[in-house]
């Protein structure tokens, strides 16, 4: 799962099966838009790997893109 966007206070999840709103106040405070979480026996955490390779995989496609590498 992982945040889209915050809407006042819900935050906008995206999942595998399309989009869910949950209260704000049941993320961590540090909880970012592009962050992933995980939900495991009720509590919401970051998940600092995923979301850190998704990033850089991102990174990555706008470089080559920069590059005029279109695949």
């Amino acid at each position: 799962m992982r945040i889209d966007r915050f809407e006042g206070e819900f935050a906008v999840i995206v999942t595998s099966e399309g989009t869910m709103n949950i209260r704000r106040d049941m993320l961590p405070a540090a909880a970012q838009e592009g962050d992933v979480i995980r939900y495991e026996n009720g509590l919401c955490t970051l998940d600092n790997v995923r979301t850190n390779e998704l990033r850089e995989g991102v990174e990555e496609k706008i470089r080559r893109l920069l590059r005029g590498e279109y695949d």
